[in-house]
């Protein structure tokens, strides 16, 4: 019986974790500091001011580690 409750506390303990970490992750991407619409390139990845600026929706890119990545403006 003693192992079967260590057990189940280890399990509790691993999804608890689990489900911090599957939050924490959405609270990451949206790290975007206020700004006017049109601003920011969202890239699949990652995101950067937009140069130049533009109406949102419009493709715009971002330079990453390999080269220039499209995204969308917002």
């Amino acid at each position: 019986m003693p192992q079967r409750n260590a057990r189940k506390t280890l399990l509790l303990i691993l999804l608890a974790i689990a489900a911090a970490c599957g939050l924490l992750s959405r609270l990451a991407v949206a790290q975007v500091p206020p700004h006017p619409a049109g601003t920011v390139c969202f890239t699949p990845a990652f995101w950067c001011w937009a140069q130049p600026p533009g109406p949102p929706g419009n493709p715009c890119g971002c330079p990453g580690p390999n080269g220039w990545v499209g995204g969308v403006l917002g």
